[in-house]
C-alpha cells in the first residue's frame, strides 16, 4: 500500500466526491489522491441529502482508495473502516460519546458532527477503487435551523487546526485499510457494533412508507444491513433505503 497521500487543496467546489469522480474520467489520479475544499458548495449526504457547511471551518474531503481483490459482497468493510478511523481521531482529540449512526454518520451524544458518503465503482465482483467523502464539523458554532447538528468547537470549547485533524484522519484510514482486502465484514463487524448509536435501546423507525415502528437495534449483518428486533423477537435486516432511524 502507498505511503503518501497526495493533497489537493481547492478554494470551493460543489463537492469533493464529484470532483474527484470527474478527474478519474479526465486523467489517471495516483491511489490515495486526496481532494480538501475550503468550502463545499453543495455537499452530498446519504441519499441526496444537502450538507451545509461554513467556509473554512470544517475539513471536508474526499479519499481515492485502489483495490486489487476487494470482493463486491465484502464491500461494508470500508464503511466500517473509515467509520473506526474517524471515532478513533475524534475519541484521541477528546470529543465525548462518539457513536455511529448506522451507516455513516458520526454522532457526539445526540448530536451528528460528521457524514461519510463512500461511492464504489465496481469491475464484475471486484471494487475497482472507491470515492470515500467526510464532512466533519469542526470550528462552525452556528447550525440556524439544524437542531441534529454539531461540531467539535461546540462540543469540546476549543478551536481545531483542520490540517491537522485531515492528517490525523488520513494516518487512520491508511491503518485500517493496510491488508483490508483480506477481511471479511464479519472480522470488524464487532468493533463497529460496539460503537452503535442506541444499541439495544427502544428506539422508532419509520419504513420506506413512512410508517413508524418500535424496534432495537441489535446487530448489523454481513452485507452490511441493519438488523432490527421487532416485537415477539422477530429479528429483520434493512437496507439504507428501507429504514430511518428518528432521534
Amino acid at each position: 500500500m502507498g505511503k503518501h497521500f497526495q493533497i489537493l487543496k481547492l478554494n470551493a467546489t460543489d463537492s469533493t466526491n464529484s470532483y474527484l469522480k470527474d478527474l478519474l474520467r479526465s486523467e489517471n489520479p495516483s491511489d490515495h489522491t486526496v481532494v480538501v475544499a475550503e468550502r463545499q458548495l453543495k455537499g452530498r449526504g446519504q441519499m441526496g441529502t444537502v450538507w451545509h457547511s461554513e467556509g473554512a471551518k470544517n475539513l471536508t474531503f474526499s479519499v481515492l482508495q485502489r483495490f486489487d481483490a476487494l470482493n463486491v459482497k465484502h464491500q461494508f468493510v470500508l464503511n466500517i473502516a473509515v467509520s473506526l478511523a474517524v471515532i478513533d481521531v475524534l475519541t484521541e482529540v477528546f470529543v465525548p460519546d462518539v457513536k455511529v449512526k448506522w451507516p455513516n454518520d458520526i454522532m457526539s451524544g445526540s448530536k451528528k458532527i460528521c457524514g461519510i458518503l463512500i461511492e464504489n465503482v465496481l469491475k464484475g465482483d471486484k471494487v475497482a477503487h472507491s470515492i470515500i467523502g467526510i464532512g466533519l464539523n469542526v470550528n462552525q458554532t452556528d447550525f440556524e435551523n439544524l437542531k441534529k447538528a454539531s461540531s467539535l468547537k461546540r462540543i469540546t470549547g476549543r478551536n481545531f487546526d483542520l490540517d491537522e485533524l485531515l492528517h490525523k484522519t488520513l494516518e487512520r484510514i491508511r491503518f485500517y485499510f493496510e491488508g483490508i482486502e483480506t477481511k471479511t465484514v464479519n472480522q470488524l463487524l464487532p468493533a463497529y457494533e460496539k460503537l452503535l448509536f442506541k444499541k439495544d435501546k427502544p428506539s422508532t423507525f419509520t419504513n420506506a412508507d413512512d410508517e413508524m415502528f418500535m424496534g432495537f437495534i441489535r446487530r448489523v449483518s454481513p452485507t452490511g444491513k441493519l438488523i432490527i428486533e421487532l416485537e415477539d423477537q422477530v429479528l429483520k435486516e434493512f437496507d439504507l433505503k428501507e429504514v430511518t432511524l428518528l432521534y
